[in-house]
């Protein structure tokens, strides 16, 4: 099973071959990581391992990890005081740790709550197959070297039945933010063949996939290996072999936004009108101290750009509250940037310490009780905005591509914009993956609701 454990869509996993050797995979924190799930499941199916859905029947339990903030961790370790049932019944059950969390504790993660027995980085997955034969034997082992060079572009994934693919273009960052744990836990950045995802594309087009997300840590600072064509002549080059596919990418970096990535964008109408661009703090001072390499009025110009030429792209963002020194003031142009962007969604988060970034070293001086109103100020604030941004879409025409039921109400289909915004309609005889015309007539701030014209 993959499935993503941030309240976005879950996706499962038939078993794929009979054999003694069932693996049931958990996946935690972004798109990346089911990514790299879907690289896992195909190496692991390609030795001989079979995949299951069935937790209570699988011999192999993995747990794919984020490391990005330290709740994210402690949702791991709760997790495992869970999974010892499943050792009470079957004695031989091996447990791995994968992904970013395997990368930074390493060692200390091995027979972590009388479990854990593997425990392997996100550079290190090929060594899977022969660890788990070896942990079958009684065996613990730990494979965390970072490399310059994985990009997994001879690996098929292992994906499932659905619509929307992901394709990982590039891996690592060399961004280095002073917050940011990714340069350690993924390494440094090297993208995958131009030639080599093209063809993914198609051929994932061809097996009915209408919707693909190119995946990166930094996406705009793609650099193909052979020709050093950049992420908007990537991007243009996909569009243009798959003309009838929605394409989606995440995440980009304010200061590598080109202005030839905004006009690829606004000339592909398969490519969606949506960028999520993570702007973390409206302070100069504070983006200075996070090594985020632009200003905030840099930042608005982006914004301003963007909807020279996409007047109706949707823009969603991340933000850390309480960071190191952050004073009220800083506080404030933050919640003054929030307001002359209106953004139609965020991340927004407490600052958490993340060992081995610059600012591990800074006093991490604001109290709790200061952050948390802080978080809460900015919460407040975007959602006021969405739900307004959200309450003007009623009387717009969207065509959306189905994804499924609706998780409240099974008479009704889910899909999204081209907005990236959810969009609930009810059921009248569609099929997951049909397109469909819906005129929006109701809204939260997270929410469309519509009927099918």
């Amino acid at each position: 099973m993959y499935s993503d454990n941030n309240g976005n869509k879950e996706i499962e996993a038939t078993e794929i071959i009979p054999n003694t050797k069932k693996v049931y995979i958990e996946t935690y924190g972004c798109q990346m990581n089911v990514s790299d799930s879907e690289i896992v499941a195909g190496i692991l199916n390609s030795a001989g391992f079979a995949m299951t859905d069935d937790i209570a029947r699988s011999n192999v339990i993995l747990l794919n990890t984020c490391s990005v903030r330290d709740n994210a961790e402690a949702k791991i370790f709760k997790r495992l005081q869970h999974l010892r049932q499943f050792k009470k019944s079957n004695s031989k059950l091996i447990v791995g740790i994968l992904g970013c969390m395997a990368e930074r504790l390493r060692s200390k993660l091995i027979g972590r709550e009388g479990l854990v027995s593997i425990v392997v980085g996100p550079d290190e997955y090929r060594s899977l197959p022969e660890m788990l034969n070896h942990a079958f034997e009684g065996e613990s082992g730990i494979a965390v070297k970072l490399s310059r060079v994985e990009t997994y572009d001879d690996i098929i994934p292992l994906r499932t039945d659905g619509i929307s693919a992901w394709i990982s273009i590039m891996r690592g960052c060399d961004k280095f933010c002073s917050f940011c744990i990714v340069p350690f836990t993924r390494g440094r950045e090297r993208s995958k063949s131009m030639p080599v995802i093209i063809k993914e594309a198609k051929e994932l087009y061809e097996n009915g996939i209408m919707e693909l997300t190119l995946l990166g840590q930094n996406v705009n600072s793609y650099n193909d290996p052979d020709s050093n064509a950049n992420f908007a002549q990537l991007l243009r080059l996909v569009a243009a072999a798959v003309p009838r596919m929605r394409i989606r990418y995440t995440t980009s970096h304010p200061y590598d936004m080109s202005d030839e990535l905004i006009e690829t964008m606004a000339e592909f109408d398969n490519i969606c009108n949506f960028i999520h661009l993570p702007v973390q703090s409206g302070s100069d001072r504070i983006l200075e101290l996070m090594n985020r390499h632009y200003t905030a009025d840099s930042f608005l110009e982006r914004i301003k750009y963007i909807r020279k030429l996409m007047p109706d792209c949707a823009i969603s963002t991340d933000i850390i509250a309480g960071y190191p020194s952050e004073t009220a003031e800083d506080h404030q142009k933050t919640l003054e940037l929030i307001n002359k962007v209106r953004f139609d969604g965020a991340f927004m988060f407490k600052y958490s310490p993340r060992e081995n970034t610059k600012s591990w070293d800074m006093p991490d001086d604001v109290p709790e009780a200061i952050k948390q109103q802080r978080l809460t100020d900015i919460i407040n604030l975007q959602n006021n905005i969405a739900k307004e941004i959200n309450r003007d879409e009623r009387g717009n025409e969207y065509d959306v591509l189905v994804e499924g039921p609706s998780k409240k109400n099974k008479a009704e289909w889910q899909g999204r914009t081209s907005t990236n915004k959810v969009l609930i309609f009810p059921r009248a005889g569609e099929k997951i993956g049909d397109t469909v015309k819906v005129r929006v007539e109701g809204s939260t701030s997270a929410t469309l609701f519509g009927k099918k014209i």
